[in-house]
């Protein structure tokens, strides 16, 4: 494709040649002649004097350099987009292989792929264009929306509710039972019935090996445009906003409320019956243990502001030179011994 007709699908300003041709797309250590490279983080602007790519996408306002550029006010936005319009996915096989086991009463929509070995139950509704890879197993009462992804070895539990557009990744479990047990006084323990679902809304993504519980009544939800990382576990009765999105190894305890368009970074983890506020940013590993407010920044165990939380941070690096301070100012103890 020719650099101008991405600028122009792009909605890109271009500087330099247009006439060049692309192939493809490449991280900035690695183009060559014909990629098209990608500079968002400042910290890789060094690469620039040495990229063999043959042209660049940068930030409007970035310095100019020796090679064509695409100028954008979201370079890595614009790399995104640049690259559905390279990407020619596999084909994809209509029609219902023969090893697809599907209930009698299952309606199955227009133009579906059903891969080898899949099961769906009694009751199920598929829309249109859904795509289920080998060994999906779809449990009764299941509902799901137009152009559906499901890759392979994914499985949805009864009675849950998924919309449109929403991809569930391999090995992803929706609707398994939440974690609710009451102990006894006999010293035993008591399962509670899982009795609610899970409701996803449009235009969902879940990772591979992702978790999403069911609720014990009611449902546990993910909104529209949510997108979680593999290996995410969200329990039952918990409810994430629409257009959030959690990194790999965040897990959120039941009946937590996330409110839209909130950050989570990788493996932080979320005490139940919170409510965190819209906006907000949790940084990775942080331990959430009380209400969020709407756009705050938080980090740490427990967690924190994160202004604050970088200046524990700093102060903790100091904090042997500070106790050998300490101990030289400290009096002799009269006993003779030492200090703790």
């Amino acid at each position: 494709m020719r650099l101008e007709e991405i600028a122009d699908r792009l909605d890109c300003e271009l500087r330099g040649a247009g006439d060049i041709e692309i192939t493809r797309l490449a991280p900035i250590e690695e183009a060559g002649e014909g990629d098209l490279t990608f500079v968002a983080n400042p910290r890789y602007a060094r690469h620039l004097a040495t990229t063999r790519a043959s042209a660049v996408i940068l930030a409007s306002a970035a310095p100019e350099v020796s090679l064509p550029s695409l100028r954008a006010t979201d370079p890595y936005l614009a790399f995104a987009r640049a690259l559905r319009l390279f990407h020619r996915p596999p084909p994809v096989a209509r029609g219902i292989h023969p090893s697809a086991v599907i209930a009698g009463d299952a309606v199955v929509g227009d133009n579906c792929s059903i891969g080898p070995h899949v099961v769906v139950g009694a009751a199920v509704r598929i829309g249109r264009d859904a795509v289920l890879g080998p060994h999906v197993v779809v449990y009764p009462g299941v509902t799901i929306g137009d152009r559906f992804l499901a890759h392979a070895h994914v499985t949805i539990r009864e009675a849950v509710v998924i919309g449109s557009d929403v991809t569930l990744h391999a090995g992803a479990v929706i609707g398994s039972d939440g974690f609710g047990f009451v102990p006894t006084r006999q010293g035993g323990i008591e399962k509670l019935a899982q009795i609610g679902s899970v409701v996803i809304e449009d235009g969902v993504e879940v990772g591979a090996n992702a978790t999403v519980d069911r609720a014990t009544v009611g449902a546990t939800i993910l909104r529209k445009g949510v997108k979680l990382d593999n290996l995410v576990m969200v329990a039952h009765g918990c409810e994430i906003g629409a257009n959030s999105m959690l990194a790999a190894q965040v897990g959120v305890s039941g009946s937590t409320r996330l409110g839209a368009a909130v950050r989570v970074g990788g493996q932080a983890g979320f005490a139940g019956h919170i409510e965190v506020g819209d906006g907000a940013q949790i940084a990775a590993q942080a331990g959430v243990a009380n209400d969020v407010a709407a756009a705050a920044t938080l980090a740490g165990t427990p967690a924190m502001d994160i202004r604050l939380w970088r200046r524990v941070s700093a102060a903790a690096l100091r904090l042997p030179e500070l106790l050998r301070r300490v101990r030289r100012l400290e009096p002799p103890r009269e006993d003779g011994g030492k200090h703790s």
